[in-house]
């Protein structure tokens, strides 16, 4: 809600595939193989539905196509915010260091401010999680708590406007 007060887009990336999982390889192996194996994911289930607490609300975009771990490899993220005029990206999510890491390089590499929010994303285990944050964040992001988010929105959204400069003809 603070994110939105703020002026901020909301980019949700749902990982999802058809039943079959046709979009990848035939022979999946680490995380993909546990997608296939599980029969996860798979769009129209309950398994691949946005919980109900970040769930999707008006002005929200859901990005399609989402086949990878990271959301720019197979979607159009990078066209939309470049389009939008954004520069800083916020990360949220599941896996800690998966997703979300995957996600995190890429923005990074692609020129965008990255903030990862440590305590708005999840891993399988506490290990995961503390070790993407501790070792991996300071790296390629400014990793700070979801608190931490809201006052620095708070902060940037109260600077007041830079003058406009002209530049005589």
């Amino acid at each position: 809600i603070a994110a939105l007060a703020a002026g901020a887009t909301v980019v949700h990336s749902p990982f999802q595939f058809t039943a079959g999982y046709n979009e990848i390889t035939r022979r999946p192996y680490g995380i993909l193989k546990a997608v296939v194996d599980s029969n996860a994911f798979v769009k129209g289930s309950w398994g691949a539905e946005i919980v109900e607490d970040v769930r999707p609300i008006a002005g929200d975009i859901v990005l399609e196509g989402k086949r990878g771990l990271d959301a720019f490899a197979s979607t159009n993220l990078d066209f939309i915010m470049r389009s939008l005029g954004i520069e800083t990206i916020a990360l949220g999510g599941f896996l800690t260091n998966c997703c979300v890491e995957s996600t995190m390089r890429t923005a990074y590499e692609r020129g965008y401010e990255v903030i990862t929010l440590t305590d708005c994303a999840a891993a399988t285990s506490v290990e995961e999680h503390d070790n993407a944050v501790r070792y991996d964040f300071p790296m390629f992001s400014k990793p700070m708590t979801g608190r931490q988010f809201v006052d620095y929105l708070r902060a940037t959204a109260a600077l007041p406007a830079l003058p406009t400069w002209r530049i005589p003809a």
